[in-house]
């Protein structure tokens, strides 16, 4: 399934002409897991894409940005949330929305160009990821990660796994991973629940551990 959800990303990747951003992540560098992406970053905002710059409107990149309507704050402080992003509005073949029963992948639109999802549907509503630099609010997670999905639904099962991995986070470190078991046996459970399974499985996914990393580090120079 990986697999396959890979090449998907990689042929909508080949059709969409990436902009001139780009990324190299540093050899070694892993994609945080969900888990991981939870407990790192500094907010967790539910918001709605109310406008903003669409990327063929802002011949500066540093101009480049959303208008959100926050809903909820899962994570952070909610008198600190923000009301603008600096990523673009996704015009034609850029406005794609996530693939709701994918909770592993990130956006198709993080493989190409910057290596993150900086271009959004005004009108969809998404969970970011957030950490403060230099004052400002910035994607969290880095390369790959899934900073910014679309949750179009209050059940929608990512929201339903950050919510659940937040109250794993809450637990004293030596209560998580049987508070981990515990959720995957109660999913597993259910019988035939689809959603259920794929929260499971996702769950699967935390207990293994950090992902491995994109590219090994390169070995040290002899020496002289």
């Amino acid at each position: 399934m990986h697999r396959l959800l890979l090449c998907l990303a990689t042929t909508v990747a080949l059709a969409l002409s990436p902009p001139a951003f780009a990324c190299s992540p540093v050899a070694g560098y892993r994609i945080p897991t969900n888990i991981e992406l939870t407990g790192q970053a500094e907010m967790i905002l539910l918001a709605t894409v109310t406008g903003g710059t669409a990327m063929d409107e802002a011949t500066d990149p540093d101009a480049m940005r959303i208008d959100i309507r926050p809903v909820a704050v899962l994570k952070g402080d909610p008198a600190a949330a923000p009301t603008t992003l600096p990523i673009a509005l996704a015009t034609g073949r850029f406005a794609l929305l996530s693939n709701p029963y994918d909770l592993e992948n990130a956006h198709p639109l993080s493989e190409i160009g910057g290596c993150i999802r900086y271009m959004v549907p005004k009108g969809s509503r998404l969970l970011f990821f957030l950490d403060r630099r230099d004052g400002a609010w910035v994607p969290a997670g880095g390369p790959f990660s899934r900073w910014a999905e679309d949750v179009l639904t209050d059940d929608a099962p990512w929201l339903a796994a950050v919510r659940l991995y937040l109250e794993v986070e809450a637990l004293p470190e030596a209560d998580r991973k049987a508070a981990l078991i515990a959720r995957r046996d109660a999913l597993r459970a259910k019988g035939d629940d689809p959603v259920a399974w794929l929260l499971a499985d996702d769950i699967d996914r935390q207990l293994a551990g950090p992902n491995k990393p994109l590219r090994d580090e390169l070995p040290p120079a002899p020496a002289d």
